[in-house]
């Protein structure tokens, strides 16, 4: 059974579709009127093996900041959606990935219980027309939308594209390894019994 998602919200300074498919092959179909998120996008959906819509029209001549953070709320419940129930999930997932000069730590627990923690330091305050602090604010509005602990990392870096791209890319790789089917699980991976 296929593991999907769609997802749409509307206020008064975004409008957001977001398709979800968790068990893809990395097709997407991406527009946010901001180049380098759509590139982040693309590259989370591609190195996670997703299929990923997303289409955003947002209050962009005001700032970037309303976008990108509700884009994140929308992905965020769209993986909690294509989630499901969580029975036979390996629950936790991790990486540690290079990219260039980067070196970037990120691990998941698909737990049911939100909590965020980043350790990263960007030196420059846009790439292209996207704000770099806004990188926090969208894994940030992910984890708490999808209600996974996440921990993002930087061991080391430069370039701040690098970096950022190396976020994305060590997120979609650990979300893949967290949502993989196990067949030694006939539940969920809890004492609880429920997650």
């Amino acid at each position: 059974m296929a593991r999907l998602a769609d997802i749409s919200r509307k206020t008064g300074e975004t409008d957001i579709t977001v398709k979800f498919n968790l068990d893809g092959s990395g097709k997407t179909d991406i527009d946010t009127g901001i180049g380098f998120f759509d590139h982040m996008l693309n590259s989370f959906a591609r190195h996670g093996l997703f299929d990923l819509e997303v289409k955003a029209k947002g209050d962009l001549y005001v700032d970037c900041h309303h976008t990108i953070e509700d884009v994140g709320i929308v992905l965020g419940k769209a993986i909690k959606k294509a989630v499901g129930d969580k029975k036979a999930i390996k629950r936790y997932g991790s990486v540690i990935l290079p990219m260039d000069d980067a070196l970037i730590i990120c691990a998941i627990d698909l737990s049911g219980r939100p909590y965020f923690n980043y350790d990263v330091t960007l030196t420059a305050d846009r790439v292209g027309t996207f704000d770099t602090e806004m990188v926090r604010e969208f894994f940030y509005a992910i984890s708490y939308a999808a209600e996974m602990n996440l921990h993002i990392k930087m061991l080391s870096g430069i370039n701040n594209h690098h970096i950022i791209e190396g976020i994305f890319k060590a997120f979609a790789k650990s979300l893949d390894e967290a949502t993989i089917t196990d067949n030694r699980i006939t539940d969920v991976l809890s004492t609880k019994g429920s997650l």
